[in-house]
């Protein structure tokens, strides 16, 4: 059976658009404040960000806790979901774009960062693998797992490279496997989110 790029890719788009429409709901995968302590965002960082993006939370790991963001840095955040780290590192930077491919997420995004007024924040739909924004116009890119769900990481690499200012910087967390999975595995998208 030959590996279904396009079929994988709806199946992500679906199962993160529906965390954002109902973060109470059972997904497979693990969303929400809990995820977000665990992963490393202090209590109080939380608690500055509205509900609809603290809620709808789906990375790995805390980036804005180790990311280095120099004051007036114009950001993006690469498959940036609800806006949790778009609205944490907004009072540093000159402007921050977030870019994801689920309209649902987008929604949520731009409902907290105008609960905040965060008026230097835009979240914009679209792809990973085709960054809708200028060549050479981001000081700092912060992705929060993104790679382990779009099998087109080439492509990926060569946007961030071609959207990053000379001497741009990327602050990325990823889930990585400890060891190889079984062919079958490998093969299908069946344990994708496993």
């Amino acid at each position: 059976m030959a590996f279904d790029r396009r079929g994988l890719r709806n199946r992500v788009r679906r199962s993160y658009s529906a965390v954002a429409q109902d973060p109470a709901a059972s997904h497979p995968f693990r969303v929400g404040r809990p995820l977000a302590l665990e992963a490393g965002y202090p209590k109080d960082w939380l608690d500055s960000v509205p509900a609809p993006s603290v809620d709808a939370f789906a990375g790995v790991s805390c980036v804005p806790c180790f990311a280095t963001i120099p004051r007036g840095a114009r950001i993006l955040d690469l498959g940036c979901g609800a806006g949790l780290d778009a609205i944490l590192v907004a009072g540093k930077a000159s402007s921050v774009v977030g870019v994801d491919f689920s309209p649902e997420m987008l929604s949520r995004a731009r409902q907290s960062a105008g609960l905040v007024k965060a008026t230097n924040v835009d979240f914009v739909e679209g792809d990973a693998e085709a960054v809708p924004l200028e060549a050479a116009s981001i000081d700092v890119t912060l992705i929060n797992g993104i790679f382990n769900l779009n099998p087109a990481r080439e492509d990926i690499f060569k946007e961030l490279a071609r959207v990053s200012r000379p001497g741009g910087v990327v602050f990325a967390a990823e889930l990585v496997l400890k060891a190889p999975l079984p062919a079958e595995v490998r093969l299908t998208d069946a344990d994708w989110f496993s």
